[in-house]
């Protein structure tokens, strides 16, 4: 009864990966075996997987600095509405603000920001915080397949890919 807090649908997994290049497979693998499960097509499973691929080659080399007695904890959660991964590191953390845009002409040639950009494109929400560790977290997430996408109108989103009208 350690997760009480949690809906009895909710699905929680944790894992404490060593700061290595191999941690970046098998950090993905995890996250597309759960994605697939969940329903989530093959376009979508691929940004999932290129998401926390970038998430973990982040914590690898700029919040554990490639340090082997750091380490990188992902945990994944699986509710009735979206997929949430979280990446931890155990660096210094950082801001947001203090990445560089990676489409402003002055970086175009730099590699740096640019996972931070993919993550933010491929996943439905995205943010950095504190960790636990005194690093930073990146938690994201994707809307599950069929979910109403948070607006609880009863109705189920099984009519394709057609996004709200907007009104001009």
């Amino acid at each position: 009864m350690a997760d009480e807090h949690m809906a009895q649908d909710d699905k929680h997994m944790e894992v404490v990966l060593d700061t290595q290049v191999e941690s970046v497979n098998l950090a993905e693998e995890m996250c597309l075996r759960v994605a697939e499960a969940a329903g989530f097509d093959e376009e979508v499973c691929y940004r999932i997987g290129m998401s926390v691929r970038e998430g973990v080659i982040n914590a690898f080399h700029y919040g554990n600095q490639e340090r082997p007695e750091k380490k990188i904890h992902l945990a994944v959660d699986l509710t009735p509405e979206k997929l949430v991964i979280h990446v931890m590191d155990e660096g210094k953390g950082f801001k947001l603000t203090d990445v560089p845009d990676p489409l402003a002409e002055e970086n175009i040639l730099s590699t740096s920001g640019r996972g931070i950009f993919l993550m933010r494109a491929f996943m439905d929400e995205f943010a950095v915080v504190p960790g636990a560790t005194g690093g930073a977290e990146i938690v994201m997430s994707k809307r599950l397949p069929g979910s109403d996408n948070g607006h609880g109108n009863g109705r189920s989103s099984s009519g394709g890919d057609t996004a709200p009208q907007k009104n001009a």
